[in-house]
């Protein structure tokens, strides 16, 4: 085999379509864009399931089940065999994770898997363990701290900073005490 004997498989290598140079090319004229019409001018087509003005495919078929990506929880997931590389006795936490680059986020909440095996000796405060990890971390005489959220204050907060304050209202006053009032005047 030489270098100048290698050529493409056939069909890999297309010609590319030269528009709008001459009738003789027999793409000439209208430039293979036919006549008139949206799709001959400029910019112009339609949007991706557009049907004329016909009702559209996804607008047609029924709308099944429930999604649940607006209200899914995500968590910052770190394994066991991770935690190995901390001291014995240390404190591990986000903000300890978040310094090491081994979660993604501190805005999500954290938990902990039990995949591999722990060493050490350490107090590991998350939101959420798995059992095989509460199981491992309590193997290596550790501690498995679980941070609760507490959402009740939160929603209690919210409330009372948007709650409009009402005045009482003023009892209604007889006719006789207003008609006094008018003549005093």
């Amino acid at each position: 085999m030489k270098m100048e004997g290698l050529k493409p498989p056939i069909g890999a290598v297309k010609k590319r379509k030269i528009v709008g140079r001459g009738m003789g090319s027999g793409m000439g004229k209208t430039s293979t864009k036919g006549h008139k019409g949206q799709n001959a001018r400029k910019g112009g087509g339609v949007r991706v399931g557009f049907e004329g003005g016909q009702t559209p495919l996804f607008r047609r078929l029924p709308k099944r089940g429930f999604k649940n990506f607006e209200f899914k929880k995500e968590y910052n997931e770190v394994n066991l065999y991770l935690l190995n590389n901390f001291k014995n006795g240390d404190k591990i936490d986000k903000e300890v994770l978040d310094k090491k680059g081994l979660i993604s986020s501190m805005k999500k909440d954290l938990k902990i898997l039990g995949t591999g095996e722990l060493t050490k000796k350490l107090e590991i405060h998350a939101e959420k363990f798995s059992k095989q990890a509460i199981e491992k971390i309590e193997k290596a005489d550790g501690k498995a701290v679980v941070i609760e959220k507490n959402n009740k204050d939160k929603k209690a907060k919210i409330t009372k900073k948007n709650k409009i304050e009402k005045k009482p209202k003023d009892e209604k006053k007889s006719i006789d005490e207003t008609k006094s009032k008018d003549e005093t005047k």
